[in-house]
């Protein structure tokens, strides 16, 4: 069996590979929204949001409840290959149902047949999220192996964008390539699989066993997917693919920051799903209590930080064509706070106890208000209205989960040094926004801005004491001053 790692080892992979997901459209995004403009990035969006629908109905609830399941039972290789095998023939045989209902759509809805090729390339995306088996590895916490084959894949694909995106109508190559980058290197993840569990037939198999968690997960998934991918689709029917192309770069920035806000939940849930299968209440609950506090001072910057900076961020990402993306940006930028908790409350914490149908109804609770919303606002304001909406879905999902967990997360949130953040925010804000005066390139503007921000939000954090920076300093100290030691004895 391959060796578990520590958290804070897969914590530092997950972040190398969340990184690696920042670096990657930091570099691509530039280059390519110069050359297919709204419109091209906006089909690209278009059919990348349709298309998850149908992935989304081919995974059911996998990804998430596989993790779970093969946390269960990671000790013994047996008990693993067969729920491994049960689960990826579950997989398989909803891939073709799905790929059924993708071809009829293409076939029978005009407003896809426009864009035919783009969409059966980007179709690949449901065959290779199932032959991947991520669920598999995440359980294990192969976090390294991850790491490494992603960021392989990420710099082979950004060599292919440079040298094969040059002109408008390239857009189709643009959405492969984004494909390859992101799911691509599930096809090592098929063949690496025998090393985790065996090939070989075991027999006894109980595909019912999974179906009930299965399609709870998969409610889940719906409701999720609704509310994350319905803002696209409406803007794409109601107002076009420049709309969708602004809404786009917005969403693009915010989701490289929600990935680095929620890297460390990432870890955590084979680990939370261990600690409470097995009793270990005490440690579930420090787990719990450090991954809030860390997701509030890393968020809460990051948020104020991007909303000042939204214009300059964008004009740096994305060029003059993309002006009309810098209001819905500043208006979805709050989310990565939102995204940050309920990430941790609903799948590290819920999740593990057992109570998905209330991270279910949350999201339902969430797509529902999205939808109405998003019926309401695109019409007279566009990607701005899809931006609120977003904001609105968000804020209930995050509402119906803390108030079903207001016992065990309320002291915790009681816990934190509220003075000392909003104090250091403050502080941060004021000495950056005078650098948006500077006459200056852009790049120029967020590299001194983010280094004032950033360096002094952490240097009042630490002049006021703030208990988790603290803590984390030390042990940062502690190992560098324990790797020194063998160099002193020797001298």
């Amino acid at each position: 069996m391959p060796k578990i790692r520590s958290v804070k080892f897969n914590f530092v992979m997950n972040c190398i590979l969340t990184l690696s997901n920042i670096i990657f459209p930091l570099i691509t995004f530039p280059y390519v929204s110069r050359i297919l403009l709204p419109e091209g990035t906006g089909r690209v969006a278009f059919a990348t949001s349709v298309v998850t629908y149908f992935s989304m109905f081919a995974q059911l609830g996998i990804p998430t409840y596989g993790i779970r399941a093969c946390a269960k039972v990671r000790e013994d290789k047996e008990k693993l290959t067969r729920t491994v095998h049960e689960i990826f023939f579950i997989n398989i045989i909803m891939c073709v149902f799905a790929y059924i209902a993708f071809f009829a759509a293409l076939l029978f809805i005009p407003r896809l047949q426009s864009d035919k090729v783009l969409f059966i390339v980007v179709s690949s995306t449901i065959l290779f999220n199932a032959l991947g088996m991520e669920w598999a590895y995440k359980a294990l916490e192969q976090y390294s192996y991850i790491t490494v084959r992603s960021v392989v894949f990420k710099l082979i694909a950004l060599v292919a964008m440079f040298l094969l995106v040059k002109q408008q109508k390239d857009y189709i190559i643009y959405g492969g390539i984004t494909i390859f980058a992101g799911v691509g290197s599930n096809i090592l993840n098929f063949i690496n699989i025998r090393k985790i569990i065996s090939f070989r037939y075991v027999g006894h198999y109980d595909l019912k066993q999974h179906f009930k968690p299965i399609l709870i997960f998969f409610a889940m998934s719906v409701a999720a997917t609704i509310y994350t991918n319905l803002d696209n689709i409406m803007l794409g029917a109601i107002k076009g693919n420049i709309d969708v192309g602004y809404y786009n770069a917005a969403v693009k920035i915010k989701s490289i920051l929600v990935s680095f806000v929620t890297s460390l939940g990432a870890v955590l849930l084979p680990r939370v799903s261990f600690y409470f299968d097995n009793g270990m209440k005490k440690e579930f609950r420090q787990i719990t209590k450090k991954a809030i506090e860390f997701v509030v001072l890393l968020a809460c910057p990051v948020t104020i930080y991007f909303i000042i900076y939204a214009k300059e961020s964008i004009l740096f990402l994305s060029g003059k064509a993309f002006v009309g993306a810098v209001i819905p940006m500043q208006l979805i930028m709050p989310t990565v706070l939102l995204i940050g908790l309920t990430n941790l409350m609903g799948i590290q914490m819920l999740v593990p106890m057992g109570f998905e149908k209330i991270v279910l109804y949350s999201e339902i609770a969430g797509a529902t208000i999205d939808l109405i919303i998003n019926f309401i606002l695109i019409p007279p304001l566009a990607s701005s209205g899809a931006s609120i909406a977003a904001l609105a879905a968000e804020t209930t999902v995050f509402i119906v989960q803390f108030f079903a967990l207001r016992k065990m997360v309320l002291p915790l949130f009681r816990k934190l040094e509220h003075s000392k953040i909003i104090m250091s925010l403050i502080l941060s804000s004021a000495l950056s926004l005078p650098i948006k005066m500077v006459p200056t390139g852009n790049f120029l503007k967020l590299v001194i801005s983010a280094l004032i921000f950033f360096g002094v939000y952490m240097i009042i954090l630490n002049v006021l004491k703030e208990p988790l920076v603290i803590d984390l300093e030390k042990q940062v100290l502690a190992k560098y001053l324990n790797k020194l030691r063998p160099n002193v004895k020797e001298n």
